[in-house]
């Protein structure tokens, strides 16, 4: 099982550690960032999508404009566009790039964000519904060779077609942490994505996945997992990087945003994430969840700190649990991209060759 790394780029230099400067929109801020991680060499990078922020179809462009091999992960919302349109823009995005485009479903768990894009359906249970028929179309759009026509309770299509197809199949990665939101992911996922979590709470969802998977006839999803590494050249420097971190993000909350939400709103994702804090500051070999519990998992905010080697060997452990896709992102995003491409992506590589040359060699399924 081959592994690969996924990125982030964001849309201005900011964090939870620091205050956007520039504008709200940086296109030479997003073309260094994505430079960079082609440079590191992740595998692709994601492009984030939130209720106020900009038009992720278009940032992407620009970042497949600025590179040669960095492959795109582009998050939508279900729902706030046709998924025929949406089908489409998609194909001729991936046309143009020959092939660098995923898309990365998200339903969204916070009803009141989602009003801000006009969102009726305040249900999560409906929303994955919709989603589930979204997925639908979508994909008869992308490979449909005749007309097709849907009758769902979301969406209605009559002889839908697309003269433009996908360059080659679109990964689909699939993002919850909600029963729903597994139900859909067994039907529909090439990948699921999960938040930084322990490996308990890894070997739980990935077996509910796989089972719902099968539920459809239809072999286990990828499985990725986001974490914000946190790396120095001795153990003893990256735990006070890590502290000099959650000091910094405390002070600067009001100037950030990056603040538990004021309605005391958390995802089904979140509360994992919120639980895993109550156990402990580090959990399992490395993980850390103070920065989880400041800002209510407002995001994907558990950290693995360590050395590039030691954070590698929790990397490995993940594969051996059935991880191939590692989001990593840092809380100074360019600089810690390019120091993620010297040595915590290269060695990780070499340790899961070795393990799964390992596995081969013992007869177990890596």
């Amino acid at each position: 099982m081959s592994i690969e790394f996924i990125g982030f780029i964001s849309n201005s230099d900011s964090s939870e550690t620091r205050v956007r400067t520039g504008p709200v929109l940086n296109p030479g801020y997003i073309e260094t960032v994505a430079k960079a991680h082609e440079n590191a060499g992740f595998d692709r990078a994601l492009l984030a999508f939130h209720s106020t922020s900009p038009d992720g179809l278009q940032v992407a462009q620009h970042v497949l404009g600025v590179t040669e091999r960095l492959n795109t992960m582009i998050a939508q919302r279900p729902g706030f566009t046709s998924p025929t349109l949406l089908a489409r823009q998609l194909a001729v995005i991936d046309q143009f790039s020959r092939g660098r485009v995923s898309l990365h479903v998200i339903t969204g768990g916070n009803a009141t964000e989602l009003r801000q894009d006009g969102n009726t359906l305040d249900d999560k249970d409906e929303r994955y519904a919709r989603t589930d028929e979204w997925l639908d179309v979508l994909k008869l759009e992308w490979t449909s060779e005749k007309p097709f026509t849907y009758n769902g309770k979301y969406f209605q299509v009559e002889n839908g077609f697309a003269q433009v197809k996908p360059y080659s199949p679109i990964h689909v990665f699939v993002g919850g942490a909600s029963d729903a939101a597994i139900e859909v992911s067994g039907k529909h996922a090439d990948t699921f994505a999960l938040w930084g979590e322990s490996y308990a709470q890894v070997r739980d969802v990935t077996t509910r996945v796989r089972a719902a998977a099968a539920k459809y006839g239809r072999p286990s999803p990828r499985f990725s997992l986001s974490v914000r590494p946190i790396i120095a050249d001795t153990e003893e420097k990256a735990w006070a990087k890590a502290e000099d971190i959650l000091a910094r993000a405390t002070a600067l909350q009001d100037k950030t945003g990056y603040r538990k939400p004021a309605d005391g709103h958390a995802t089904a994702g979140a509360k994992r994430l919120l639980a895993l804090a109550e156990q402990g500051t580090r959990i399992d070999k490395r993980l850390w969840t103070e920065m989880a519990a400041l800002t209510g998992a407002n995001s994907n905010t558990t950290a693995l700190v360590g050395t590039p080697e030691q954070v590698a060997e929790v990397f490995a452990d993940y594969y051996d649990l059935g991880v191939s896709h590692f989001l990593i992102r840092g809380f100074d995003p360019l600089i810690d991209a390019i120091d993620y491409g010297r040595e915590l992506i290269p060695r990780t590589r070499e340790l899961v060759a070795q393990r799964a040359a390992a596995h081969k060699n013992s007869g177990v399924a890596a």
